[in-house]
């Protein structure tokens, strides 16, 4: 789903007309509208391990070369030739221990980046029409458009509030269960026996 048709699908829930090309996004709602949508989408990226974030950048290292420039995201791990290393940052730039030979050295990291263009580049912003977001679908929809319509509105007296923000919430949760890599947050059940 693209970034016109999240701003529409809000449009319709919200009660309001929907347009039919970007260039008609031009009243002060279609603003708040687009500035929410960006906002959720990074704060939902940002706030866990997701799989369809995770990134893995491998170069070869000349020998005794000491630092390496940091990818665009979250560094989850560091490894020279297969060895995981205990990770410095200095910057945007990763210090690497000395070593005697060229070394093979992999990044794993989660991308700050939460939107592709058409032509499938990863930005940090939906811009155009035809952008989407990194956020799969079926998960992107509810999460964006129920965030949105609940953050534009504001106020839990409003009479649709309650179901945009049990909406939100549901799908978030589901996201949480279909693509967290991190098994601290992920959502668990215990049993216990008498």
């Amino acid at each position: 789903m693209n970034y016109l048709e999240l701003i529409n699908k809000c449009l319709v829930e919200l009660n309001y007309k929907q347009v039919n090309a970007f260039a008609e996004l031009t009243k002060n709602d279609h603003r708040k509208i687009k500035n929410i949508i960006n906002v959720l989408n990074a704060e939902v990226c940002g706030c866990d391990k997701w799989e369809f974030l995770a990134c893995e950048m491998t170069q070869t290292v000349s020998a005794h070369t000491k630092k390496i420039s940091a990818p665009n995201g979250r560094i989850e791990e560091v490894r020279l030739d297969g060895q995981k290393i205990t990770l410095e940052t200095f910057g945007s730039e990763i210090i690497l221990p000395d070593f005697n030979k060229d070394t093979q050295v992999s990044i794993i990291y989660y991308t700050n980046n939460c939107a592709v263009d058409a032509g499938g580049v990863q930005k940090t912003l939906m811009e155009a029409a035809d952008d989407q977001t990194l956020v799969p679908m079926p998960f992107a929809e509810p999460i964006l458009v129920y965030g949105t319509c609940m953050r534009l509105k504001g106020n839990p007296q409003h009479v649709r509030f309650n179901y945009w923000y049990n909406m939100y919430k549901d799908a978030l949760a589901n996201l949480r269960s279909k693509s967290c890599l991190d098994a601290n947050a992920a959502p668990s059940v215990k049993l216990f026996r008498k």
